[in-house]
């Protein structure tokens, strides 16, 4: 049996009412939240929305609501009243059809709207500036040029004031085919006032010249193809073994609900094990609150580079529909996913998330030679993923749940990487050379997320766990000795830390309130994977705007209204928000409702085998229940096979 698929909308609902206050928002909400914004008689044809959402329900609320409790549904909208940099921010009940909240925010600027990047293309092929530097070195064809606005940054330019800006990046296609990053057009870039549509400068450095391969990888240009693949097919002849009602997913003892951020993308929420009949919490709610890509070449060309992939762009904005069969295989479940347009209208983003399980080796075995008897059980993970691509490169997010209560996210990096040309027989101190002509830039791609623990309830406290080696001394005589130290974070400040793998450092959740029945307190275990962090100065200006990612570690109390890392609009801002701003005050971490911020990601050192397009890279971590179970949770997995046991 092939692969096969089923799809519903995100939003699904029975009635036509949400059936839950973490509930999709519907496409009608998105529709009405817009109209009772502009009712409201404040804004003019010129405005845009930057984003409506769902503007989530206080935790209490959550857990007290049962079914049949009435909803009301609060939206948030972000707007952009016109040229200028400046935000509102707005909230209003779609329930009620009223406007709860208008705040004004001066010198702010939002992601990069799509409407506005695609003027400001338009004025670039359109100067005269450009058309002759394109002219020097040898093109005449404007739409052979491919555009790539990229959010600008904040290095104290004349032309940054009050505007908000994008760099275009200029890449030469001789087809409309042709991968555009096997040629860009160096030395060129035009800063270009987005409000306004208005070209602010064309920087041109001086010709270089041309790289002369076209970096293929479509599939008719990479013939012969390997003709030794047999077919792999993934079948499930009864189907799979979850369940969806609108966002609500069930998977054996799991039961969470989805969401989709435009900016976080891929949302978790309200995760929670059925442990013998008791739905027990785990997670309020789990996403990637900001991702940082800073770039290491030092020079005027590439040296400004750092965009924040998530709070520039937005990581839900740019989801791609995703393919049977290639993204996702097996026996799938897509969900489509509502989300606003820039003018206060819907659209769907069709198989915008991908459901499905997947066999996953050895779950526990044991061979017992003194009876003569195997037994085997194999693992099985539930995969929820999304893909976004965000402009030449791809991100894949992937959480996984398995039969034994741990939670992991893995990231996959693939796309193509930002190049430079360069004067063939040069060799760049800080980048590789990947092709002729061509070469590649070290970065860095720095992913936070934002974990609200709620392990068996709000009320929990962290620990840092270190193995610690033992002095030598009569209770250690062979020097062999080491034990798993447990330090408790107690504050804010306490808790900025780093990744030690020399001490297998790891941090742990706990509920001092909850015992398992060995008198333990019951945790999760926060277990880091790939931890670089960034290695930008803290006084650039990206270390200025991504502080959050000079630590692995982050914890602050629970507070609603702080989502994102960098704050909530680090576009051209001059940095200090989020994580700093927050913890400067050093709240008590002690009985508190803690949310955890995971700094994680990959150090990228380019190689010739990442061109054209880079084979996937792995970072992510491990939520790893530790007490939280009385024994092994997965002892009633059955045999897949009678040979298994004996």
């Amino acid at each position: 049996m092939p692969s096969t698929l089923t799809s519903t909308n995100l939003a699904a609902t029975a009635n036509g009412r949400p059936d839950h206050p973490l509930a999709a928002l519907t496409a009608e909400e998105i529709v009405r939240a817009a109209g009772v914004v502009h009712a409201a008689g404040r804004l003019t044809d010129a405005a845009r929305f930057a984003s409506i959402v769902l503007h989530e329900p206080p935790k209490a609320t959550v857990s007290s609501w049962r079914p049949g409790d009435p909803v009301d549904r609060e939206v948030r909208c972000t707007i952009v009243p016109g040229p200028a940099a400046e935000l509102v921010e707005a909230v209003v009940s779609v329930t009620k059809g009223e406007l709860r909240s208008w705040t004004e925010l001066a010198d702010t600027r939002p992601a990069i709207l799509f409407e506005e990047a695609i003027t400001a293309i338009v004025a670039v092929q359109q100067h005269p500036e450009f058309v002759a530097a394109l002219a020097r070195r040898g093109i005449t064809d404007v739409e052979q040029v491919q555009l790539d606005p990229w959010p600008s940054g904040t290095f104290g330019l004349a032309h940054e004031e009050g505007r908000r800006v994008t760099r275009c990046i200029p890449y030469f296609r001789e087809r409309p085919t042709d991968n555009g990053y096997a040629r860009p057009i160096e030395g060129l870039l035009v800063d270009v006032d987005l409000g306004r549509g208005e070209v602010l400068a064309v920087v041109d450095r001086g010709v270089v010249p041309m790289a002369p391969e076209a970096g293929a990888y479509r599939a008719e240009e990479t013939t012969p193809h390997r003709a030794d693949l047999k077919p792999l097919e993934i079948t499930q002849p009864e189907g799979p073994s979850f369940t969806v009602a609108g966002n609500l997913l069930r998977w054996q003892r799991w039961s969470l609900r989805l969401a989709f951020d435009p900016y976080e993308g891929l949302v978790l929420n309200t995760v929670t094990y059925d442990d013998g009949g008791r739905s027990r919490r785990v997670l309020h709610r789990a996403s990637i609150g900001e991702m940082v890509v800073p770039y290491g070449d030092p020079g005027p060309l590439h040296g400004w580079k750092n965009a924040f992939d998530a709070g520039e762009w937005g990581l839900g904005r740019l989801a791609d529909s995703l393919t049977l069969g290639c993204d996702c295989l097996g026996a799938i479940h897509y969900f489509d996913v509502p989300m606003a347009d820039e003018r206060g209208g819907a659209r769907v983003l069709e198989r915008g998330i991908c459901v499905h399980e997947e066999d996953y080796g050895i779950l526990w075995k044991h061979v017992d030679m003194q009876a003569g008897t195997t037994e085997v059980r194999r693992s099985r993970r539930l995969v929820i993923s999304s893909i976004s691509t965000v402009g030449n490169y791809e991100y894949g997010f992937y959480w996984y749940l398995y039969l034994d209560g741990t939670i992991q996210l893995e990231v996959k990096l693939t796309g193509i990487m930002s190049t430079m040309g360069i004067v063939p027989g040069d060799q760049p101190r800080h980048a590789t050379v990947v092709a002729p002509g061509l070469a590649a830039p070290v970065h860095q791609h720095l992913f936070c997320a934002r974990l609200d623990l709620d392990v068996d309830g709000e009320t929990n406290e962290v620990y840092e766990v270190d193995t610690t080696v033992l002095a030598p001394g009569p209770d250690n005589p062979w020097t062999n000795a080491f034990v798993a130290q447990q330090t408790p974070l107690r504050s804010e400040r306490e808790a900025q830390r780093l990744v030690d793998p020399g001490r297998s450092r790891s941090w742990l959740v706990v509920n001092p309130h909850a015992r398992n029945r060995l008198g333990q307190p019951v945790g999760y275990r926060l277990r880091p994977g790939a931890t670089p962090t960034l290695l930008a100065g803290p006084d650039s200006p990206v270390g200025r705007r991504a502080t959050f990612a000079t630590r692995n570690l982050w914890v602050t109390p629970y507070d609603p209204d702080e989502r994102r890392p960098a704050g909530d609009h680090p576009n051209q801002s001059q940095g200090g928000d989020g994580l700093p701003r927050w913890t400067s005050t050093n709240r008590s971490l002690v009985d508190a409702d803690v949310v955890l911020w995971h700094t994680f990601g990959i150090t990228h050192v380019p190689r010739p085998e990442d061109w054209p397009v880079t084979p996937v890279e792995y970072c992510g971590f491990h939520l790893v229940p530790f007490g939280f179970f009385d024994g092994n949770p997965a002892l009633d997995v059955p045999p897949s096979e009678a040979h298994c046991t004996s």
